[in-house]
């Protein structure tokens, strides 16, 4: 498994942790399922529409000595989103820390056409999720002291490109949300942070931006590319580890290759 790579780096006070990352079957949350578990991390790998992959990948990191727990669940449906978090906790009797990760922008619509059913859809995918998955978690994160890392973007402080204004406001909300919630939890010995995304290569942008528009976001980018998802997993694995960022909380960090230098 991954945990053989010479390339890999150890953080001693994440083994054995449990870990939730929701939106954890494609992309960056793929990547980041895959990371944990070669840290030794007991893994709940969340999915929903993505079935069959999620499913080989928990099995590989499985059949090579992880501890994948693959759940489903419609993270639209607060219902869900609780249950998600519930069975992964009892899957492994703790949860010490939650990767809001879980969102998609469901489709280019302009401020002008927007409806009432598309703002309801994004805002329930991508924001209020992060606050029912974060309140289903806390009271397993409190137990012993644990951490939330929610997932943002670039596009909640540049505006977002055309048709995608609702869903970069919506990560601007989760970004914010990221600031209140580790003022209110810090009491509770619960971190939480946030890592914002640049232009990263995943299924995302095979979705729902043409060759013309990441043309036109690659030359925003000074280091001259797009993100991979492998360039995100560090910024999260800081943001996991007391050892390493103990004294961090409330803070969004930036992956972008330049792209924004706020």
């Amino acid at each position: 498994m991954a945990a053989s790579s010479p390339q890999l780096i150890i953080i001693p006070d994440l083994a054995g942790k449990v870990v939730l990352v929701t939106g954890g079957s494609t992309g960056i949350g793929a990547a980041l399922v895959e990371a944990y578990a070669a840290q030794g991390c007991r893994v709940g790998l969340h999915y929903n529409a993505s079935h069959d992959v999620a499913l080989a990948l928990a099995a590989r990191l499985n059949d090579g000595g992880g501890n994948v727990f693959p759940v489903r669940g419609d993270f639209s449906v607060s219902a869900d989103v609780i249950r998600v978090v519930e069975d992964t906790a009892a899957q492994f009797g703790q949860l010490d820390g939650l990767v809001n990760n879980a969102g998609g922008m469901l489709g280019r619509v302009a401020y002008a056409d927007m409806t009432d059913e598309h703002y309801d859809k994004v805002m329930d995918l991508n924001a209020r999720s992060v606050i029912t998955a974060s309140r289903a978690a806390m009271p397993w994160l409190k137990q012993h002291g644990g951490f939330i890392i929610n997932t943002s973007s670039v596009a909640a402080r540049n505006g977002a490109g055309g048709g995608a204004g609702l869903y970069g406001s919506a990560k601007a909300f989760v970004s914010n949300v990221t600031r209140g919630m580790a003022k209110e939890l810090v009491g509770l010995n619960i971190r939480v942070n946030a890592v914002a995304p640049g232009v990263i290569l995943t299924p995302f942008h095979d979705r729902y931006s043409t060759p013309e528009q990441m043309k036109a976001m690659l030359a925003t980018i000074p280091q001259g590319r797009a993100g991979t998802a492998e360039d995100c997993v560090g910024a999260y694995l800081f943001l996991s580890s007391n050892a390493l960022s103990g004294y961090v909380t409330g803070q969004v960090i930036e992956v972008n290759g330049g792209q924004l230098m706020p």
